[in-house]
């Protein structure tokens, strides 16, 4: 399935009509008025299978399933009408990440867009449903912390590897959603080997440079112990509204398997994490 930025017009929103959650169902409702897309809003009913096999009737399901499917309606009707767009409601009791997969190839979503909760020492180590997500789905992931609120994007900042590559592909989607929102780019190239600069490395940046040509942006060079702490150094210094990157799954971005980069950078943020799928 193609992943261009622009041409893709369906955008997936998951709640539990938690504050994170919604918080993240308005910046999706956003990008989707921005782009003139169609926003899916999906709610799980979390009823574990021993609860439901012991004490819940099919009827006595059926009528809970009808009164989240009504509420998710309703939810749905007042983003519609508060954005100008169409906004359809999904509501499944099956595992998240199963129903995401079904509605990706069924309505061709290019992007999921979901809450990101508070750093913490447990989620550091072994994520959360938005975390997983990010490792599992073929599809860009939004991770929306609590305090980001949709406002425009005034300056991204693209975390990679130029001493490894860059992928063109990679960067057509930094450009697109750069000239699409106007915003400035700043590459950031993290590197854990002192010794190493990214001028060392003609060939990426040249390739940053013909691909990202015409559009306002620059470079930072950053040298940390850990390619984590560097990236969030920079978040704060440069102000950036948005940080993209991308996993993959060996070379730069590797860590050990209960604790991958991209999914340590979401659970600590104050800015939407972009995770691009190459």
């Amino acid at each position: 399935m193609p992943l261009n930025f622009l041409i893709m017009s369906t955008i997936v929103a998951a709640t539990d009509y938690s504050n994170i959650a919604e918080n993240a169902v308005e910046y999706a409702a956003a990008i989707a008025k921005l782009k003139n897309e169609r926003l899916i809003l999906l709610y799980d009913i979390e009823v574990a299978f021993h609860a439901e096999n012991a004490q819940l009737s099919p009827a006595s399901f059926e009528a809970l399933y009808q009164k989240e499917e009504s509420r998710l309606r309703l939810r749905t009707t007042s983003l519609g009408e508060k954005y100008g767009i169409e906004v359809l409601p999904k509501v499944t009791n099956s595992v998240v990440e199963n129903e995401l997969t079904n509605l990706i190839a069924e309505y061709d979503v290019y992007m999921v867009v979901m809450g990101m909760a508070s750093q913490s020492r447990y989620q550091e180590i072994w994520g959360n449903t938005t975390t997983k997500i990010i490792k599992k789905l073929p599809v860009n992931v939004l991770a929306v912390p609590a305090k980001a609120k949709y406002e425009g994007l005034k300056k991204v900042l693209f975390a990679c590897d130029a001493l490894h590559g860059v992928p063109k592909e990679l960067l057509a989607r930094v450009k697109n959603i750069a000239l699409m929102t106007h915003a400035e780019v700043e590459v950031l190239l993290v590197s854990t080997s002192p010794e190493k600069t990214y001028e060392e490395d003609s060939y990426s940046l040249q390739a940053v440079n013909a691909h990202l040509e015409g559009l306002p942006f620059h470079y930072e060079n950053v040298n940390a112990d850990s390619i984590v702490e560097g990236i969030r150094m920079e978040v704060i210094r440069s102000n950036a509204d948005l940080l993209i990157m991308a996993p993959q799954k060996h070379g730069f971005w590797d860590s050990v398997i209960h604790r991958s980069k991209t999914r340590s950078m979401a659970s600590g943020l104050d800015i939407p994490l972009l995770s691009v799928r190459q």
